[in-house]
């Protein structure tokens, strides 16, 4: 898939590097993946996140892709790669998609706490709100967009602020899929799975998702991608 992997590669945010998102245990080849640490603190999110609710989200969930990808690469010739040649080798191949659902998850992952800092939200940087205001009219009415996509995705998935072309856009992916296949640049995400809320608000996603685009995202990481 050399064509599939130029596109990912060039859609890669710039401050996420293949080694961010890649981690690598030289000490153990048998298990060559491992989770970055988070950016944060577990209870910084606090009291929209809990502390609770990230320490299940990121030492249950997603060390569970790590690990299951490491099973699932043993001995295959996706054993050295990096993730984002994991992700581009498998994608749209039926017969790889556990090893594609686990690689993007703990991409998506990784990017999800990037995503979100504390006493994050608020005006977005200048040249940021530029974009926004040019592809979507305001800050408001791109919140408002991201908000009801997050909102109405069904079952599991993702809600993606991306940069296609030279136009801002509102993506929804379902599962594990991830915009960069798709020659989309990812700038920011909301995760709609739900054990990324349900611990601390049930099956109000609409109040989760409100409460981070209002009091968590970080559009300076946006800004940074879309640099």
């Amino acid at each position: 898939m050399p064509q599939l992997n130029a596109i990912v590669m060039r859609h890669l945010p710039a401050n996420l590097k293949e080694t961010d998102m890649n981690k690598k245990d030289t000490s153990n080849s048998s298990s060559p993946h491992v989770s970055p640490p988070l950016p944060y603190a577990e209870n910084a999110l606090e009291p929209v996140i809990t502390a609770n609710t990230i320490g299940f989200h990121y030492r249950k969930h997603h060390k569970g892709y790590v690990d299951n990808l490491n099973k699932l690469v043993a001995g295959t010739e996706y054993a050295d790669l990096s993730l984002e040649k994991i992700i581009t080798g498998t994608a749209g191949r039926k017969e790889k998609a556990a090893i594609f659902n686990n690689a993007a998850q703990i991409w998506n992952h990784t990017f999800y706490w990037k995503s979100m800092r504390s006493k994050g939200g608020g005006e977005p940087p200048a040249a940021l709100k530029q974009k926004m205001d040019a592809s979507f009219g305001s800050v408001d009415a791109c919140k408002k967009e991201l908000a009801s996509v997050a909102v109405s995705q069904f079952g599991s998935g993702w809600a993606w602020l991306v940069l296609d072309g030279d136009k801002l856009k509102i993506v929804k992916t379902a599962n594990a899929d991830v915009p960069l296949t798709t020659g989309m640049k990812p700038l920011l995400t909301v995760d709609v799975w739900e054990h990324a809320y349900y611990l601390d608000y049930q099956n109000r996603r609409a109040d989760y998702v409100n409460a981070v685009l209002d009091k968590l995202i970080n559009w300076e990481f946006a800004l940074q991608n879309a640099s």
